[in-house]
């Protein structure tokens, strides 16, 4: 009998198998739905869909870029365990994972996700992710990319803690040699360190100032002392205390971690490699992922589970 495309869509959703192998599945049993659970089940391709309740916050991040160093992608791919995280397969297979979305026109994960895969276009990303998960036989997820573009300059790239962090940072330049590569690694560095949320004071959304501004004024307000001092003094200590914020949140207002005097901003270390190396230097963004970050890990109780075991 002839299956549609309804049937492997539905048999998609009930087990999370590949497209491909839920085709082959109905195929294999006639189109009957119950038996091509237990095909791909006896078959392990259906353990994608059972383990997709547990969460995905260990895994990778993970870097490419072009020859060239002209355009640069950074991609996290989670695994439940740090076990997973470090195997040669898991890691092989995220680096797929980079091949594929340093040329994808994909907007957003879900549209990534659907594209053609590049390893076997009869499959699209999110089969050839599923195919993993089956083998592996631990819920994975592709949680994110972002490519970098510079076309005048280049974009440096620094992964921590074998995959832990990655950043990548847009260079605009125009002389690319050693020395201004090794400023954009260690501009890179520094985004892993010390967490910047933007690159220069431009970028700092007027909201994020008057939100700051309010809070900083209620504080003085509360403080018996300050709030008796005359209002140009108190505006002045609040834009003082918002400046001395943006210092730790704006990349080139952050002191150099690795300046001799302790007192150097990125800004100005920069500008005293582009004046040695007769260039014209400008960072222009960056992007810092973190494995992990903002995701809920689960919390394993090894007495409790043991009891479990224990009562049967």
């Amino acid at each position: 009998m002839a299956i549609t495309a309804a049937q492997v869509k539905e048999l998609r959703e009930i087990t999370g198998a590949g497209m491909m192998d839920c085709k082959k599945a109905l195929t294999e049993t006639n189109g009957d739905m119950d038996k091509a659970v237990e095909y791909l089940r006896e078959n392990g391709k259906a353990s994608a869909q059972k383990k997709a309740g547990r969460i995905a916050a260990e895994g990778i991040v993970m870097l490419k870029t072009t020859d060239d160093k002209k355009k640069g992608v950074a991609v996290e791919v989670n695994s439940e365990t740090d076990f997973v995280a470090q195997n040669a397969k898991f890691r092989g297979y995220v680096a797929e994972v980079c091949d594929q979305a340093l040329d994808t026109k994909a907007a957003d994960i879900d549209a990534f996700l659907a594209e053609p895969w590049k390893g076997d276009t009869t499959k699209t990303v999110k089969d050839a992710l599923d195919d993993e998960i089956a083998i592996i036989s631990e819920n994975m997820h592709i949680r994110r990319f972002q490519q970098v573009e510079e076309q005048n300059g280049f974009v440096a790239a620094y992964t921590h803690m074998d995959g832990k962090i990655g950043v990548l940072v847009d260079v605009e330049t125009d002389v690319v040699n050693d020395a201004i590569e090794e400023m954009g690694k260690n501009v890179a560095m520094q985004v892993a360190a010390m967490r910047p949320q933007y690159t220069s004071n431009d970028e700092v959304p007027g909201d994020y100032i008057a939100h700051e501004k309010e809070i900083l004024l209620a504080a003085i307000k509360n403080d018996p002392k300050e709030s008796q001092k005359p209002e140009k003094v108190i505006n002045g200590i609040v834009m003082g205390r918002i400046n001395k914020e943006l210092k730790d949140i704006v990349l080139l207002d952050q002191v150099y971690v690795k300046a001799e005097d302790g007192k150097q901003s990125i800004a100005k270390y920069v500008e005293q490699v582009a004046k040695e190396n007769g260039a014209k230097i400008a960072i222009k963004g960056f992007v810092r992922y973190e494995t992990g970050e903002g995701l809920e890990k689960k919390e394993e109780n090894f007495a409790e589970e043991v009891a479990k075991q224990a009562r049967g």
